[in-house]
């Protein structure tokens, strides 16, 4: 099953502004990978679910050609419309259906978006169209996530994990199986060298008011939004408020030191 839950213009627009590349730490353990298992020359990187280019665009000054592959339009028009990139290119299409020949493809990579695909489909397709000892990295975010700000951080988190809470109700079974880490899919890959790295933890900082725009993008807040429009804005309403309620500020452009995990699953086809 291919699922369409990206492809709105308001959507997309959302998805572009508050959503952000794998970290550094994230993409060197793939390209590492991609060394020790297959080597150079690093030709082409297909970028699946690539929604609005971001992890595209991260993976260009690596490889000769970068393809970034989504259903929805209105994502992809959002990606073509960031200039400077001239070796990535953007094609509409899914994960089940890839229109590369045969063994001609370095890297298969998806960021946030594996737990979408069709699990056997998709990995037919990946065994067709790596090269041998081409990879296999999938990237998702995990549940664990923590807030620094002077004394409050623990409040910030619970805010957060409320919101999470609210909007489970909403979610799906792909969004379970991104919160398992991938564990299903990563039983299913055919290919005997795999490994999954549960656990990578990342510090950066981020605005109030875009961490409530990243929260605007899940699928489930998307979900509930369809069901209750004044609901769902009213929540982001309140949730920025709190926040900066418990900061004892104002300005929604105050920054936050936030921990994200990451996990990443690597595959390597065979010779």
């Amino acid at each position: 099953m291919t699922y369409r839950l990206f492809e709105g213009k308001e959507h997309a627009s959302i998805y572009q502004k508050y959503r952000f590349p794998a970290p550094d730490e994230v993409k060197n353990i793939i390209l590492q990978y991609l060394d020790e298992k297959k080597g150079q020359p690093h030709e082409l990187a297909v970028d699946l679910g690539c929604g609005t280019g971001q992890n595209s665009r991260l993976l260009a000054p690596h490889f000769e050609e970068v393809v970034g592959i989504d259903i929805s339009e209105c994502q992809l028009e959002e990606a073509k419309a960031v200039q400077g990139y001239p070796n990535v290119k953007y094609r509409k299409g899914t994960a089940e259906e890839l229109p590369f020949a045969d063994g001609s493809v370095d890297l298969l990579a998806a960021a946030s978006a594996a737990h979408w695909f069709d699990q056997s489909r998709f990995l037919a397709e990946a065994s067709r169209v790596l090269k041998p000892r081409g990879c296999i990295a999938l990237v998702g975010y995990a549940t664990y996530t923590s807030f620094y700000y002077q004394n409050c951080g623990e409040q910030l988190r619970h805010i957060y994990e409320e919101v999470k809470q609210l909007l489970r109700p909403h979610s799906s079974r792909a969004v379970d199986l991104c919160d398992s880490k991938l564990s299903e899919l990563y039983s299913a890959i055919p290919f005997p060298d795999k490994e999954r790295i549960e656990s990578i933890r990342v510090k950066s900082l981020i605005k109030v008011r875009h961490l409530v725009g990243f929260i605007e993008s899940w699928s489930m807040f998307q979900a509930y939004r369809k069901t209750d429009h004044q609901a769902a804005h009213d929540l982001l309403l309140n949730t920025q408020r709190r926040c900066l309620e418990e900061m004892g500020v104002t300005c929604p452009d105050t920054e936050i030191e936030w921990e994200l995990e990451y996990y990443c699953v690597l595959a390597s086809k065979p010779q």
